[in-house]
C-alpha cells in the first residue's frame, strides 16, 4: 500500500514535470507561416485593367475566393515567430464584371513601401479610389517628363547613357565532330 502510494505520487510528479517542460523557457518553438506571401514588388506590378489570369500570375492563387462575391480575391498571410506575437497582413483584389482589375485594399498600396508609410515619405504614385459598379474608370493622365537642367547630375548621367555603344555578343562557332 505504502509502495503503491509512493509510486503513484512519483509518477504524477514526473508527469507534471514532463507537461511543464512543454512551456519551459529555453524550449525551441518553430515559426508558423500560413497563407500567401505578398510583397510590395508584387503590388507594384499590378495595373488597373489586368485580367484575372495576369493577377494570378503575379500574386499566385488567392487564399479566399468568396462564392457570394466572385469579384473579390483575398490574400492573407500570417507569421507567428516561435513564442512571439502573431503578425498578419491582408490584401484584397477587386475585379469588375469584365474580369478586369479595378482596385486594391489592404496592408499594401501601389508605390508606397513600408518604410515610406512609417516615415511619412511621399511617393510619386497616386492611388485612385475604387469605382462604383457600373461606372467606368478613366485612366489617369501621366505627368510629362521635364528635361534635365543643364549642368545637373541627371543631365550628365543621361548624356553618358545616350553615348553608350552597344556591342554584339559573339556567337561561338559550332564544334567540329569527327
Amino acid at each position: 500500500m505504502q509502495n503503491t502510494k509512493l509510486l503513484l505520487t512519483s509518477l504524477t510528479l514526473v508527469g507534471l514535470l514532463a507537461l511543464a517542460g512543454c512551456s519551459f523557457p529555453g524550449v525551441y518553438k518553430i515559426d508558423i507561416q500560413q497563407g500567401n506571401v505578398v510583397t510590395q514588388d508584387m503590388i507594384d506590378q499590378l495595373r488597373p485593367g489586368m485580367t484575372r489570369r495576369q493577377v494570378r500570375f503575379i500574386m499566385g492563387n488567392p487564399l479566399i475566393q468568396d462564392t457570394f462575391n466572385t469579384n473579390r480575391w483575398d490574400y492573407l498571410y500570417s507569421l507567428q515567430p516561435g513564442g512571439g506575437k502573431r503578425q498578419q497582413e491582408r490584401m484584397s483584389v477587386f475585379f469588375n464584371e469584365s474580369d478586369q482589375l479595378v482596385s486594391l485594399s489592404g496592408d499594401f498600396m501601389p508605390g508606397v513601401s513600408r518604410d515610406q508609410e512609417i516615415l511619412g515619405g511621399s511617393s510619386d504614385t497616386t492611388v485612385s479610389p475604387a469605382t462604383e459598379p457600373g461606372q467606368t474608370e478613366q485612366p489617369a493622365a501621366q505627368p510629362e517628363e521635364k528635361p534635365a537642367k543643364p549642368g545637373s547630375t541627371e543631365e550628365s548621367i543621361q548624356r553618358e547613357i545616350d553615348t553608350i555603344e552597344t556591342t554584339p555578343v559573339p556567337t561561338p562557332a559550332p564544334l567540329e565532330t569527327r
